[in-house]
């Protein structure tokens, strides 16, 4: 009886000495876990925007245009998941909202657009 006792008191006093190092700071982001990005209008995300909507028209054989980013958010995984909200504009000239998903692993230059829909759809 005393030994899980005591294996319980160590790792209450194990969790306590982690928080106290952390010191109420977030750790980071948790792998798995969506998040909005903080700064959609960072060049980086504006990229990865107008990047999804260059492939999908190439895929769709359409004339989107990108305009903008305007909202998203991001999973950490062996790499990084966008869930990118843009603004492209059709080739009659209307503006419409899409949903492109995007997954980046910049170690091994690899980027591949896993979905694109109208915003309405998703």
């Amino acid at each position: 009886m005393a030994k899980p006792l005591l294996l319980l008191l160590s790792l209450m006093a194990a969790t306590v000495a982690v928080a106290a190092a952390l010191g109420g700071r977030n750790p980071g982001p948790l792998v798995g876990g969506w998040r909005p990005i903080p700064d959609v209008k960072d060049p980086h995300i504006q990229e990865l925007g107008g990047w999804a909507v260059t492939q999908h028209a190439k895929l769709a054989s359409d004339r989107l245009q990108f305009r903008q980013v305007t909202s998203g958010e991001e999973q950490v995984v062996s790499g990084m998941n966008y869930r990118l909200c843009v603004d492209a504009v059709d080739g009659a000239g209307s503006s419409a909202p899409y949903v492109a998903e995007v997954y980046e692993q910049p170690w091994t230059r690899t980027r591949q657009l896993t979905s694109f829909k109208p915003a309405r759809n998703y």
